[in-house]
């Protein structure tokens, strides 16, 4: 039994919890997943996990191995990827988690470019709008819309996304104009619950803010269904303007509220706290900062 697919097969199962998870991550079946555990033990002579029907566990002697192992993997693959990637580019593969709308409409193409001129590259880009743990689900790094309070992950900004309150020339021609934030409550508004507060609309004007608490039309966990919904007349929305496109442009949908401002959302790259970081991942967060600055992010 090779030591370090030993190591490799203990720290995906201590990290996500189960065999199945970890034979996923590893890209192995679950029964050699579960082999290469045990062999490490026997040669170890320790029980390093504790096997329930449920959960797989991490014993005293496991929480110790746990502690140092990751790093020591991560400076095998750091050595070994130096050697190979000096000739050829990235290779291997990243995993990367975004929010649905955001990774839709930006992310999939920034990752892209990146990976352009790495032909051995595999990008796993895995959208969903939850806060998935990067440790159980093997994430190398994650970007996130918002202000997060998990403290065992670092963060790098990127930049920030700006938001509209928009409606469509037939809504407004039925409807009226609000033109301040209080006439809002006498509207259909489209609430995105994927907002901290989704129906807590705040604007600034002139350095005064305010806000209101909007009545709920539609409630939807997308930005771009809120953005569907308004073009087609059914209330207004407020929407991050990246999802707008050229709605705005060509009249499909009309800014509205012209003289408030709205609070921008962080948008940042957020990683593992305490482990090294591949070349491959540094090199992405220091091209995703360049990347959303040309694209007007920054």
């Amino acid at each position: 039994m090779d030591l370090i697919d030993g190591l490799r097969a203990f720290v995906a199962t201590a990290e996500t919890g189960s065999f199945t998870a970890a034979a996923d991550r590893l890209a192995i079946s679950n029964r050699l997943t579960s082999k290469y555990v045990a062999e490490l033990e026997a040669r170890l002579g320790v029980r390093l996990l504790s096997r329930t029907t449920r959960r797989v566990g991490v014993t005293a002697s496991g929480e110790a191995l746990l502690a140092r192992a990751p790093a020591l993997l991560d400076d095998l693959d750091e050595m070994l990827a130096e050697v190979t990637e000096d000739g050829r580019g990235f290779t291997g593969t990243l995993r990367i988690s975004a929010p649905v709308t955001f990774g839709e409409k930006y992310v999939q193409g920034m990752l892209a470019r990146f990976a352009a001129p790495h032909a051995d590259l595999v990008v796993d880009l895995r959208l969903t709008d939850a806060y998935v743990d990067l440790a159980s689900e093997g994430i190398d790094l994650a970007f996130r819309v918002g202000e997060g309070a998990v403290t065992s992950l670092k963060r790098r900004r990127l930049g920030a996304l700006r938001s509209c309150v928009v409606a469509s020339p037939d809504y407004l021609s039925r409807h009226g104009r609000p033109e301040r934030p209080d006439d809002l409550v006498a509207h259909a508004c489209i609430v995105d619950t994927n907002r901290s507060e989704p129906a807590h609309w705040a604007f600034t004007c002139d350095s005064v803010e305010t806000a209101v608490q909007v009545p709920s039309r539609f409630r939807v966990n997308s930005a771009q269904v809120a953005r569907d919904l308004a073009v087609a007349g059914h209330g207004i929305a407020f929407c991050p303007v990246f999802v707008l496109g050229d709605d705005l442009e060509t009249g499909r949908l009309e800014p509205l509220l012209p003289d408030y401002d709205s609070p921008r959302r962080a948008i940042s790259a957020v990683w593992l706290e305490g482990r090294t970081l591949p070349r491959k991942v540094r090199s992405l967060i220091d091209f995703a900062v360049e990347d959303a600055r040309a694209a007007g992010l920054g």
